[in-house]
């Protein structure tokens, strides 16, 4: 369709404002699956993302008359909880200048790091236009609220040439993730390391054998086994583990999505002697795993590795999966085969002050990342690079 045809912009401040099949027919089927109405529900619907959490949903969207033409995800937020994009010193620096930094409009998905498109735009839209039409939106939002800032959080490499365009700064990010490099059985991938890291790897596997834990992947029908109370307990194990832990997600949260979005749940369980003892609560794409929300009941030598990792990539293997994203942070995940990943974010700021002190500052980090790629790789133990 033409770009001059026009559209009218809607701000919504519930995703329950735009029915779940205009929203969802804007996801690309091989997106992620946390850009899917259900998802957004759950978060906003459980209290998991609500104002009273800092979270004040005010999604973008554009409309055709009745047709929904694109549309973001996005918040207004008072503070940087829940982002995994770590912004405390731009905040410190500018509150010790005087100048305001909460709040700001942040594009993105609560609660999740997963590169995943922040713009979603209908078939037969100019993609590029629809993009910074709701980019310009966003900035326009933020200059009438009096915001400080717009955020997009984890946009895809394909969207980084609108967002620069439309002025936004970039910065990097790293994650480590595993790639299916044709991989038949689990002894193929271990076939990569070097003996020292196999014989490592071996050594860890083993020892959750060793102590009697059995671990299997619940999904579809088999999720009936898993309730909403023991996925919230083993995720609040983990958070409160922490002194600088939220218990962010509720139990409704959980509740919601083994009720309405199962199809794109999994759960890894750890039982010994009939006990479940720790658990994963995972995500599905096409052909991407994505792990999220691990706790323990009972600690055990290697269990966190054998559940979040080594158990998802021998079950992705099996699959045929091609990729597995463990989730934010860990360089314990390099040296288990896990490669490093360069993630995105942009950031524009109305103070032109904050604004260049910010673009200085990428630009140093930006150097560092880059210069620090081929260290992170070789800490993988990989033989060679596939």
């Amino acid at each position: 369709m033409s770009a001059s045809l026009p559209t009218t912009l809607r701000l919504l401040t519930s995703i329950t404002d735009v029915p779940a099949s205009a929203w969802d027919a804007l996801v690309d089927p091989g997106s992620v699956p946390f850009l899917e109405w259900g998802f957004l529900a759950a978060l906003e619907e459980s209290g998991s993302v609500v104002p009273e959490r800092g979270w004040h949903p005010r999604h973008l969207t554009l409309w055709r008359g009745s047709r929904l033409v694109a549309a973001a995800p996005a918040y207004l937020k008072d503070d940087s909880h829940g982002e995994f994009v770590f912004d405390a010193a731009w905040a410190t620096t500018a509150e010790r200048a005087g100048i305001r930094y909460y709040p700001k409009l942040v594009l993105g998905v609560p609660f999740t790091p997963a590169t995943g498109r922040r713009v979603l735009v209908a078939p037969g839209e100019d993609a590029p236009f629809r993009e910074a039409e709701l980019y310009n939106a966003a900035l326009e939002y933020a200059r009438a609220e009096g915001l400080s800032s717009v955020h997009v959080l984890f946009p895809t490499p394909e969207e980084l040439p609108v967002l620069e365009a439309q002025g936004y700064a970039l910065r990097l990010g790293v994650q480590y993730l595993w790639r299916n490099a044709g991989y038949q059985t689990f002894e193929d991938f271990l076939g990569r390391f070097r003996s020292k890291r196999r014989h490592q790897i071996q050594r860890e596997r083993r020892k959750v054998e060793d102590q009697g834990i059995t671990l299997r992947t619940l999904r579809g029908d088999a999720l009936e086994e898993v309730d909403a109370a023991c996925a919230h307990q083993l995720y609040v194990s983990t958070v409160d583990r922490y002194p600088w832990g939220v218990r962010s997600l509720t139990e409704d949260f959980f509740a919601r999505l083994l009720a309405g979005f199962k199809h794109r749940c999994e759960f890894v369980e750890a039982r010994r002697e009939g006990r479940r003892v720790a658990g994963a609560f995972n995500f599905t794409g096409p052909s991407t795993l994505y792990g999220r929300y691990w706790g323990a009941f009972e600690e055990h030598p290697f269990l966190h590795f054998n559940v979040c990792l080594y158990h998802p990539v021998e079950d992705c293997i099996a699959r045929g999966r091609e990729r597995f994203e463990p989730g934010a942070g860990g360089e314990h995940k390099l040296t288990r085969g896990f490669e490093p990943h360069l993630t995105y974010s942009a950031h524009l700021f109305l103070h032109p002050g904050l604004d260049r002190a910010v673009r200085g500052f990428l630009a140093h980090e930006r150097a560092a990342v880059e210069s620090g790629l081929p260290l992170w790789w070789a800490e993988t133990g990989f033989k060679e690079r596939v």
